[in-house]
């Protein structure tokens, strides 16, 4: 039973952050139940069914919210659930009559968590973006990589380790306030906000005049020779993460060049350039797993560059139990871990509409009722595979 049990979760389906962040809460041992739409909205990017992680753990009813009864059916789920999360643009939940005053109307305990793209305020929020627009808007685009068109980084920043994780933040600090309060309340995050709330520290380094607005000159962006990569004999990489001097000493000895680079000017901007070649030349001496090999076991933060075939099989990830099997299919395993509530997902992704029965017997739906539902085509029911 994981740390969650016993909460239900309304999962509004959506595309990036609040899909993330539904899988964490079932992660947790929440019962998230997903409402699908009855027809494919031809959002995100489509994968089988036993392939979309995120969805690993859930349960999934299908309704037509343009119908009144389907909308009545999602109102009656809201209304016996501990939170719900959603991702429409600004606006769309109050249109359908779900939004945040109808439903702690009905239920005043509920945590209601948003999550758009750009917020509710400002000339772009009603507009789409994706994540690369909000990571351009923040500075966060601009200040990664070296010289040279910005390179996307995967979504990585802006819809996970942005939005979703404060999203789910906000759920949990909701759900202990109801716990101790007996009200719910909104939970409110956007994209655009979550990708700035993740750089405090370079707008630090950018206003105390330690970071230059140039890619590639910068600590952390490349531009220091002890911060990136290096291509090794056979064409692989090698990632160089040695700040501290204790670190850069190591790497030093271990490179063999302790009496061709003065550590004391480690920071030294002006020795950038050459050390970074010096390292470049003796990098390309080996291959990646001899120096894989070679910098085992060491303080020297030097780390091969895997590419996703090969992470599973590494000893630090299997040692880690950082994957795991779920209906034949290798995944990365829930994070955080527990030590007396941690729980294994269930199961894997739910095929849309799966649960819709089951879950509306639960909510009282009497056998009529169902078959008048289901036959209106306000609800659904997934297909016997």
């Amino acid at each position: 039973m994981g740390p969650l049990a016993g909460m239900r979760i309304v999962e509004m389906a959506a595309i990036g952050p609040v899909p993330f962040a539904g899988m964490m809460l079932a992660d947790m041992g929440a019962e998230v139940i997903r409402v699908d739409r009855t027809a494919d909205a031809g959002l995100g990017i489509e994968v089988e069914t036993k392939y979309e992680f995120m969805a690993r753990g859930k349960k999934s009813i299908a309704a037509d919210l343009k119908q009144p009864a389907g909308l009545a059916v999602v109102r009656r789920l809201i209304a016996d659930a501990d939170a719900l999360i959603e991702g429409f643009r600004p606006g769309v939940m109050e249109r359908l009559g779900l939004g945040p005053d109808e439903c702690l109307k009905s239920n005043p305990r509920l945590v209601f968590g948003r999550c758009s793209g750009w917020g509710d305020k400002g000339p772009l929020a009603p507009t789409a973006a994706h994540d690369l627009n909000y990571l351009g808007l923040s500075g966060a685009l601009a200040a990664m990589g070296l010289k040279g068109a910005p390179t996307p980084p995967l979504n990585l920043i802006g819809d996970f380790g942005g939005a979703a994780m404060s999203l789910v933040v906000g759920i949990l600090a909701g759900l202990l306030a109801a716990k101790t309060t007996g009200k719910g309340q909104v939970a409110s995050t956007n994209i655009s906000d979550a990708t700035l709330g993740l750089m405090p520290m370079i707008y630090g380094l950018y206003a105390a005049d330690r970071w230059s607005l140039t890619r590639g000159e910068n600590l952390l962006d490349g531009g220091a020779p002890f911060y990136r990569t290096y291509e090794t004999k056979d064409g692989r990489y090698m990632a160089v993460g040695a700040i501290e001097q204790k670190f850069f000493t190591e790497l030093l000895k271990k490179l063999n060049l302790l009496d061709q680079v003065d550590v004391k000017r480690q920071n030294d901007r002006a020795t950038w350039a050459g050390v970074g070649a010096l390292f470049a030349k003796t990098f390309i001496t080996k291959t990646r797993d001899e120096w894989s090999a070679l910098f085992a076991g060491s303080d020297a933060c030097v780390t091969p560059v895997l590419d996703l075939d090969e992470v599973p099989k590494h000893p630090q990830q299997i040692a880690a139990g950082a994957f795991i099997d779920i209906g034949g299919v290798q995944q990365p395993a829930p994070c955080p871990r527990f030590s007396v509530t941690h729980q294994t997902p269930f199961g894997g992704a739910p095929e849309v509409g799966a649960d819709t029965g089951d879950v509306l017997r639960r909510l009282g739906y009497a056998e009529a009722e169902l078959t008048s539902l289901f036959n209106a085509g306000a609800v659904a029911q997934a297909k016997p595979a």
